[in-house]
Formats: structure tokens, C-alpha cells, sequence
């Protein structure tokens, strides 16, 4: 039940941003009134006092009280939520900003930050940082960012449609997480390359870190420019759609531009990740595919069986089996004692 409204429209409103969220600009309010979040709701008349619960439906009235106290039209209000936002595609959005702009009042939390999948500010046209104050250019360099970016534009448009319910690509969004979050290989410690340079009593401290088992998944290969700059603990992702949810700025842009990339050539990449695959991998990813149109897992089955033969038809010459190279660095891991 909603309570009676203070009959007064609100002396001072300020406009709210550019793509401002709901809940960021009832937060604002509240501060110019002095007031904390929920007894300002409350003053305004409005049971329901979570600010963050208001984007997601303005109903039962909730739309006409603030329309009449800030002076808003209830449509302009309604452009502030999420109430476009498929439920299948709710969990993504976060409480607050996700990543930050340097560009950004510290105040005002954009709808755009709030999802994982987006890496760029319109408002000012520049790339998020993590919330922790980490850039992507602390990995990656511009040179390298700025190609990956073509992928990442499309991972990341084809997941804003899945989020508003308007996407029908072949395979789904869950379908190329779950492919992109399937071990290939099983788990081993980190590579000679994976490794700091450490001197033999280092070493011996460190042994546990050495020898720890890493999940090896497909995003490895298909984004190898992940794999060579990521902290090797923190390489693994979350299985299926928690690895947008749950993930960093770093696995989150490499996610986008796995999914950009298996969109665009879809029977190329699935093709080399089987071939940098071991027994168990091949079966699990076998699995993934499954869900997959029955024309498109022949076309990668062909591609696969293709690049294998070649592989094998080298032989150990100097073209070894491409399937050798994508492994080789794991290998290593084994030499550890």
C-alpha cells in the first residue's frame, strides 16, 4: 500500500545525466535533501523504499507520484529503469556501476556501466576501468586493444540484443558461454611461460603455486592474446553465463571478443579448439556443442578431422601437428618437480 504523498512538488530537481540510472538519481536527491535514500522514498510517498527495486518496474503508482513531485514525465522516468531488460538477462545488470569512467562524476552511475559486456563511455569516449582502478591497457597495448576492439563490438552488441530479448543468432549467447567456458584440456600448473622468473629457493617456497592445477578452457584459444597477458590464477572463468556475471574487467572483455569471434566464424574457431583439445576436452566439448544446428557441428566435425589428418600427415617434421603446437606450453607444466 502506498501512502499519502507529500502534496508539494519538489523545490529543487536537478536533471538527471545522460543515461542515468534510476536509482542513481533518486540517490542524488536524497543527498541534496539531506535525507537517506529510504526516507526520502518515503517522504515522496512511495511504500516500496529500495531505489534499485524501482528500475526494474514503476507500477502500482509509484511513476505518477515522482512524475508529479520532480516535474518528469512518467516516460522520461521510465527510461531510467531497466524494465527493458529481458528476465533471462536480469542477473547482469549490478547494484551499482560495474566499471568506471575517469570522465564521470563519481555520483552518477550510468545505465551502460552497469552491464559487463560494455568497456566504453559514450558520454565522454573513453574506455572503463575496474572498479579497483585497473585499465585494460595495464595487459593489453593500444595497438592490441584497438583490434580486439572489432570483436569486442560485436560480442558485446550481440549480447546488449540477447539482453533486451531481440536476439536470435545461431548459437545462442548461453550456448557460446558454455562453449567458451568448456576445459579443453585437463587441468594442469602453470607452464614455464606462465611462470615468474625464480630463483631455486623461490622456488621451493612457491611450490604450491606451481604445481597448482589450472582449468584450461576453450577461451584460451580462441582469445590467445587473453591467455598470454592474464595472472595465470586468474585465468579460469566461471562456467556459462556467471562468467559475465561474476567476472572481471579482464575475463569480461575477453569473453565478448570470443563470443564476436565464434559468431563470426563459428566452424574455424569450434574446429580449433577440438584440435588443441585432449580426450576428455574433446568429449566435453563435443558436449557443448551439442545444443548447436546439426549442419553447423558437421561443417566444424569436417573442419576438425581436416586440420587432425594434416596434422598428422607432417608428421615430426618442421610443420609439426598444429594440434602439438596448441599444447606444447602446457606440457612444460609437467616438468615441474
Amino acid at each position: 500500500m502506498i501512502s499519502a504523498p507529500s502534496s508539494t512538488k519538489l523545490p529543487v530537481v536537478p536533471r538527471p545525466a545522460r543515461d542515468e540510472r534510476l536509482s542513481s538519481w533518486l540517490n542524488r536527491l536524497a543527498q541534496l535533501y539531506a535525507m537517506p535514500t529510504d526516507v526520502f522514498l518515503e517522504h515522496c510517498g512511495l511504500s516500496l523504499r529500495d531505489a534499485t527495486a524501482l528500475e526494474w518496474r514503476l507500477g502500482g503508482g509509484e511513476g505518477p507520484i515522482l512524475a508529479s513531485l520532480t516535474g518528469m514525465t512518467i516516460e522520461a522516468l521510465r527510461t531510467m529503469t531497466f524494465e527493458e531488460i529481458a528476465p533471462h538477462a536480469r542477473r547482469m545488470v549490478a547494484l551499482g556501476n560495474r566499471y568506471v569512467c575517469r570522465g564521470c562524476s563519481p555520483g552518477i552511475h550510468r545505465k551502460r556501466a552497469a552491464f559487463p559486456w560494455n568497456f566504453w563511455c559514450r558520454e565522454h569516449d573513453l574506455r572503463f576501468d575496474a572498479c579497483g582502478g585497473r585499465k585494460l591497457g595495464e595487459w593489453l597495448p593500444e595497438t592490441a586493444l584497438t583490434l580486439l576492439d572489432f570483436n569486442a563490438h560485436d560480442g558485446a552488441a550481440r549480447l546488449t540484443d540477447w539482453a533486451h530479448g531481440r536476439e536470435d543468432g545461431v548459437p545462442s549467447i548461453p550456448q557460446l558461454l558454455d562453449f567458451l567456458t568448456t576445459r579443453h584440456r585437463r587441468s594442469s600448473p602453470p607452464s614455464l611461460t606462465e611462470q615468474p622468473i625464480l630463483s631455486l629457493a623461490a622456488r621451493r617456497a612457491n611450490h604450491d603455486f606451481l604445481t597448482r592445477p589450472i582449468a584450461r578452457q576453450a577461451l584460451l584459444i580462441i582469445v590467445p592474446e587473453y591467455d598470454r597477458v592474464a595472472p595465470v590464477l586468474a585465468k579460469p572463468v566461471r562456467a556459462g553465463l556467471l562468467s559475465l556475471t561474476q567476472g572481471s574487467l579482464l575475463q569480461n572483455y575477453a569473453l565478448a571478443v570470443g563470443i564476436g569471434r565464434l559468431s563470426a566464424d563459428p566452424v574455424g574457431y569450434a574446429a580449433s579448439v577440438l584440435l588443441a583439445s585432449d580426450g576428455e576436452g574433446e568429449q566435453r566439448l563435443r558436449q557443448a556443442l551439442q545444443g548447436w544446428p546439426l549442419a553447423l557441428r558437421r561443417r566444424i566435425y569436417g573442419r576438425f578431422q581436416r586440420l587432425n589428418g594434416m596434422g598428422a600427415q607432417s608428421g615430426r617434421g618442421t610443420a609439426q601437428s598444429q594440434k602439438f603446437r596448441f599444447t606444447q606450453s602446457h606440457i612444460d607444466a609437467r616438468r615441474i618437480s
